[in-house]
């Protein structure tokens, strides 16, 4: 062979060998990431050629795809909804979809790897390609009921399943019809979609997992009672200094209770009566005593700091790191930077209602294939231990305490043990309060755990709380669910 015949092989050989490196990469290695990435329009517009699989509630579709006599060929339809706009999302013409559209599109699609051979036995059969259907958590009854409960409030409810991290409601308000966002006109698509983006109350957020988190306000103290308890230095009955007033230290901030004054009578008062009452002052001491971070150490085996996967992604609550004392006062009755989703403060509780354990949220039971077999099945799974078991019982006490003699005391169910803690957050000098309640029932035998979050005060301003707001929507819930 000449010189010139060699050269020539062997850069032929290079190149060769080049290509085949670079397609086994493309193709084995960076598949997930390349389909993932949101500038990748392949499978969107790929499903757009198949009838993607429904996303089912209770064997209902709540997103199904019907033909459509234009060059998509079908067209995405969501039955009532704005009632599951923020779990299902939407998957339109132009631009990126949204919620479990998004995060579950391979499967819905019929581009995931586990349907190849699905895809190849309706190809050699004649049957039209079609995606995996998804079976989502999420209860009817406890879905409308926290639809209707939360009314024409801005906020969110969120029901979870204790014992398995299950999501049974998620409503977020003001909201959207996602059948406005798949129609098969861009232009369309986009002008819809600027004006909901240019909407002040924020439609397109989804309030129960992410957007402007707001301050969790006296929810938080759970988290605190959970770190002081399992300090081994405190029990219920701890006291602390009672004053009508707290002046943090090096600083002209000064503390006050709910309503003004002591925490009760007394020159002192317990752990288990702040709770009770949710008074800011001895959280305040009890907090600056405790330290930011054994605060922030008891918050992240809550799972704050932490994004989970439902599998649409939620944003992480936060409890910030570096705090000095008086910003460790503050951070111990839910405010200073401290914020928190709906979803995550259901976590807390759901979390003191299984004994201590953490279940990672999740929205999924079941994803299948056209021909019923099962592609992937979603069992409850453990984040990890966040308290004992006998701290968990023993707050599970206090926050019934709460609710029987306290300040939830309007969620009180008649014949039914609840236990729960409200919080009324600030946001500036002069803003609405944010009101809250978390919690769950029966309290002897948990089987919901809820969160409401109500912002703008509830149309009060300044003069709502969470006693008088959100207790009485996650009572309306609950009633529901346990009489279903």
């Amino acid at each position: 062979m000449n010189r010139e015949l060699k050269r020539v092989s062997i850069f032929s050989l290079l190149m060769f060998v080049a290509l085949f490196v670079s397609t086994t990469v493309i193709q084995y290695f960076a598949a997930g990431d390349l389909a993932a990435d949101p500038r990748n329009a392949r499978t969107l517009y790929a499903s757009f050629s198949v009838e993607r699989g429904p996303i089912l509630v209770d064997g209902t579709p709540v997103a199904f795809s019907q033909p459509s006599d234009d060059d998509y060929k079908f067209l995405r339809v969501y039955p009532n909804g704005p009632l599951y706009a923020g779990i299902t999302g939407y998957i339109p013409v132009n631009g990126e979809a949204t919620g479990l559209e998004s995060s579950l599109n391979e499967y819905l699609s019929g581009q995931d790897s586990s349907q190849f051979f699905d895809k190849i036995n309706r190809l050699i059969s004649g049957q039209d390609p079609m995606g995996a259907s998804v079976d989502i958590a999420i209860d009817p009854v406890a879905q409308q009921a926290a639809w209707d409960a939360l009314g024409d409030y801005q906020g969110s409810v969120v029901v979870t399943e204790p014992a398995t991290g299950r999501i049974l409601a998620m409503v977020t308000k003001p909201t959207f019809d996602p059948n406005s966002m798949v129609v098969h006109d861009g232009a369309a698509v986009e002008a819809t979609y600027e004006g909901l983006l240019a909407d002040p109350s924020e439609p397109l957020i989804n309030r129960a997992i992410g957007g402007d988190m707001n301050p969790p306000g006296s929810v938080f103290k759970l988290v605190v009672t959970a770190a002081a308890l399992e300090s081994g230095r405190y029990t219920p009955e701890s006291t602390f200094p009672n004053p009508g007033t707290l002046t943090l230290p090096g600083t002209d901030s000064v503390v006050i209770n709910s309503g003004g004054g002591t925490c009760g009578g007394g020159a002192t008062v317990t752990l288990a009566d702040a709770l009770r009452l949710s008074c800011n002052i001895p959280f305040a001491e009890l907090g600056m005593e405790l330290g930011d971070d054994a605060i922030r150490e008891q918050a992240e085996k809550f799972g704050f700091n932490h994004e989970f996967e439902i599998p649409t992604t939620t944003e992480a609550s936060v409890y910030p790191r570096g705090l000095d004392e008086p910003q460790t006062a503050l951070s111990a009755f839910g405010q200073y930077t401290v914020r928190a989703t709906p979803l995550q403060m259901a976590v807390v509780s759901a979390t003191i209602a299984n004994g201590g354990i953490v279940m990672n949220p999740n929205l999924v039971d079941q994803i299948t294939a056209p021909d019923f077999t099962p592609l992937q099945e979603f069992e409850g799974s453990e984040f990890g231990r966040a308290i004992s078991e006998d701290t968990a019982k023993t707050m599970t006490q206090m926050m019934v305490n709460g609710v029987e003699s306290g300040a939830a005391s309007n969620a009180r169910i008649d014949g039914v043990s609840v236990a729960g803690k409200t919080g009324t957050a600030e946001n500036g000098e002069d803003d609405p309060y944010t009101l809250w309640f978390t919690g769950f029932a029966p309290a002897d035998n948990p089987q919901y755990a809820i969160t409401v979050l109500v912002e703008d005060g509830g149309g009060l301003g300044q003069e709502g709380y969470g006693n008088l707001i959100a207790a009485p929507i996650a009572k309306q819930v609950l009633e529901a669910v346990l009489n279903k």
